[in-house]
């Protein structure tokens, strides 16, 4: 007699599955929410995906869950059994992406200080919005702003962001108060990063680099 389980991957809430030759029900059941899970990540990153790719080129207000979920694929449902709101795929993708800027930055500044560090810093957040140039919108347009619902979850990793900036600067000020030139610094990059792929593409990177940097010579 062939023993079975229920899976959670399986379509309907009562689906079950034969267990295969040899497995115990504990450890297919395992690997089958690791496989439900895994599923379930990828369709909330095609969520995410879609809506950073939306919201970048129409704006928040103007982008519906219905335009999410036919961008990403998959029933308007999934949008809101993954999330629940428009807002909270917003904040998602959002939080995700400042998380991935700072895992950068951090391995851009690894070993550095000072002027040699902010001078990396710079550089990786230029290279992070040439891969990513519709986060880089997301962020010019959004990383500011007051206000927003997703505001106190974004403005921790905000604050995360700028202080690699901040510590490279207090290496070259020690006891001063660097928090807005950190700040400054930070946008001034965002902003030339967006000048150059949006107004003057033609140009290297080397050259969007330098002219940054030589904003920044005189700190």
């Amino acid at each position: 007699m062939t023993t079975t389980k229920a899976d959670p991957t399986a379509d309907g809430p009562g689906a079950v599955g034969p267990l295969e030759p040899g497995a115990t029900a504990e450890a297919t059941g395992t690997r089958r929410e690791q496989a439900f899970a895994a599923r379930r990540a990828g369709t909330r990153q095609q969520i995410i995906d879609a809506a950073v790719s939306l919201i970048a080129d129409q704006g928040f207000t103007a982008t519906s869950v219905e335009d999410i979920a036919a961008a990403a694929g998959v029933a308007k449902g999934s949008v809101y059994y993954n999330f629940g709101s428009k807002s909270d795929v917003f904040e998602a993708a959002l939080a995700g992406g400042l998380e991935r800027l700072t895992l950068t930055l951090s391995e851009a500044r690894a070993g550095l200080q000072g002027k040699e560090a902010l001078a990396a810093l710079i550089a990786s957040l230029l290279e992070q919005i040439s891969a990513h140039p519709d986060f880089a919108k997301l962020l010019a347009a959004e990383v500011f702003r007051v206000g927003r619902e997703w505001q106190e979850t974004v403005g921790h990793i905000r604050a995360r962001v700028i202080e690699f900036y901040a510590a490279a600067l207090r290496e070259e000020r020690p006891g001063a108060d660097v928090s807005l030139l950190a700040a400054s610094v930070f946008g001034a990059t965002l902003v030339a990063g967006l000048e150059w792929l949006v107004f003057q593409p033609e140009r290297e990177f080397d050259e969007v680099l330098a002219a940054v940097l030589e904003l920044v010579a005189g700190l």
